[in-house]
């Protein structure tokens, strides 16, 4: 079965560079334009991987990361990010409350959204392999 990656960010131009990106590899990639929409996408439909953007309307990215954090804990979150300082207090106290996330910084090039993806989903299969063996 595919792994599904959502991708949250209010920027279309970021969402189509995402798709784009992983348009080759052999992952089902859904987008959102806001925290709200990814949410409710989140609830609906089980996901491998999440890119969130923090500085959106309506619900930030904090807000988002901890809404899917109350649905599941063990799906890898990456926050990607250009106002990484302007939100720092809130992913402090984010950690506090021990909720997991992982930190990449715009701009992000094709190759790395392409290393990143590989190596959290298929390195996951990797282990899931060898841990039936």
């Amino acid at each position: 079965m595919s792994k599904k990656i959502l991708v949250i960010d209010d920027e279309e131009a970021v969402r189509k560079s995402f798709a784009l990106a992983l348009e080759d590899l052999p992952f089902q990639v859904e987008c959102a334009e806001n925290g709200r929409i990814g949410v409710d996408k989140f609830k609906s439909d089980d996901f491998d991987l999440v890119y969130l953007d923090l500085k959106m309307p309506e619900m930030n990215g904090v807000d988002t990361l901890r809404a899917i954090r109350k649905l599941k804990k063990n799906v890898p979150v990456y926050i990607v990010t250009a106002f990484h300082k302007e939100f720092f207090q809130d992913l402090v106290e984010v950690r506090a409350e021990k909720i997991d996330f992982n930190l990449l910084m715009k701009p992000v090039g094709r190759q790395q959204i392409i290393a990143v993806t590989k190596g959290i989903l298929e390195g996951a299969e990797v282990l899931e392999e060898e841990s039936n063996v």
